[in-house]
């Protein structure tokens, strides 16, 4: 039980941490998509899925998603949220999946990789259907910015985020696991 509420609390505190770097670090890093901003919220994500697996990379992407709709993406409200939830959710999903059987530097490596990857191409369809449906840029314009704009942008965001998470992720990690001493564990001494 102390357990659980330690993983619970753990959890709140990365998602806590991904909603401050979302909040105060935002730059667009393309010129001609300045509407495009960078920002480092994913990396607590992609923390929280190598070290308590990919369910929990998802868990705190969702609710990162939700506050970001409504606050720094108002102006693409739901729609923005969804995209950053399949978007981040892929990249989770997918490096937490392979770490959690490739545990080694390499494996993160490739994990981060083939997560950079699995959002870089999702985003293509998710560009085409929402940005074209839901908030009325016309499919030509959406097409146009492909391979100028929606590829390089998500290629530099995951990218950033994946070198960002292999820097901190040991020393964040360790913290992580740290059990707290509680009453059980002064019965066993």
């Amino acid at each position: 039980m102390n357990h659980d509420v330690n993983k619970l609390v753990k959890l709140a505190l990365l998602t806590a941490l991904s909603i401050l770097l979302m909040m105060a670090i935002r730059f667009p890093i393309i010129p001609a998509a300045p509407f495009l901003e960078y920002e480092p919220g994913d990396v607590p994500a992609l923390i929280g899925a190598f070290v308590y697996g990919p369910g929990a990379g998802l868990l705190i992407t969702a609710a990162v998603s939700l506050f970001q709709a409504i606050t720094v993406s108002a102006g693409s409200g739901w729609i923005g949220g969804l995209m950053h939830m399949i978007a981040t959710g892929t990249m989770v999903l997918v490096a937490g999946l392979i770490y959690r059987k490739v545990h080694t530097f390499k494996g993160a490596l490739l994990a981060l990789t083939a997560g950079t990857i699995g959002m870089t191409l999702v985003m293509i369809p998710l560009n085409l259907y929402f940005t074209t449906k839901f908030l009325g840029v016309p499919i030509e314009a959406v097409k146009a910015m492909i391979v100028p704009v929606i590829i390089p942008f998500n290629l530099i965001k995951a990218s950033a985020n994946s070198a960002l998470t292999v820097l901190v992720y040991k020393s964040v990690a360790r913290v992580l696991r740290i059990e707290p001493v509680g009453n059980e564990a002064r019965q066993h001494e």
